[in-house]
């Protein structure tokens, strides 16, 4: 590979990645869109572009975009937060609850994994859909959306417990056993969100992930 086809090539990367990483930032600082208010929490679908780009650019720009992902994170809860928002940047405090290092694993480790799981997911379904002679059926779409969406609600709630439990039930005020509110909050919100990504990514991941779509954006 010649100096300037290498060039074209990473220039042709970039700009993919910029794309997605673009539509993130929208829907990050567009208000009730990309994150949305809960009282003590946010839900989100700032998942699903970083789900659907692991699926049409493979885990590496996947993994990029789960990284910006966890960055429009780390702003939003640092320059808008909430009363948990310590537990996402070490840069806010709610009287002596205080975040730390751990808020920097909780807020970029899962989101990047959300652009890596589903892709590995999908390729899995495609190879044994491959083996029957078929196509990748909806199916493989579907639990991509569902793997991504779960990594991220999973790993972030779970990493709360391990590293602010006491703190985080203080803040919202949980009087109860901390990790039956954990997984409630994962049952409220996270359930949804990993049916809306499913739902989502089988509509767009069908238009996008054709032949000639994937070919036009030089994937």
């Amino acid at each position: 590979m010649n100096n300037t086809t290498a060039t074209m090539s990473r220039t042709k990367s970039l700009t993919q990645v910029a794309l997605f990483a673009a539509l993130i930032f929208i829907m990050a600082f567009t208000p009730f869109l990309g994150y949305i208010p809960l009282g003590f929490t946010r839900a989100t679908i700032i998942h699903i572009p970083v789900i659907i780009g692991s699926l049409m650019l493979g885990p590496k720009k996947g993994a990029a975009l789960g990284f910006v992902f966890g960055l429009t994170s780390f702003i939003n809860n640092t320059i808008n937060p909430s009363v948990t928002s310590f537990v996402f940047t070490p840069f806010y405090s709610l009287g002596e609850y205080s975040g730390g290092l751990g808020s920097i694993i909780i807020c970029f480790v899962p989101r990047i994994l959300v652009g890596i799981t589903p892709y590995y997911v999908y390729r899995l379904v495609a190879k044994i859909a491959g083996k029957k002679g078929k196509k990748v059926p909806a199916a493989g779409l579907a639990l991509a959306g569902l793997t991504g969406a779960l990594t991220n609600t999973l790993l972030v709630m779970h990493m709360i417990l391990l590293f602010f439990g006491d703190s985080y039930a203080a803040a919202s005020e949980i009087t109860g056993n901390v990790y039956l509110a954990i997984l409630a909050v994962i049952g409220v919100n996270g359930v949804p969100e990993a049916i809306v990504a499913a739902v989502i990514v089988v509509l767009i991941g069908k238009v996008l992930m054709n032949t000639k779509v994937m070919k036009n954006i030089g994937v």
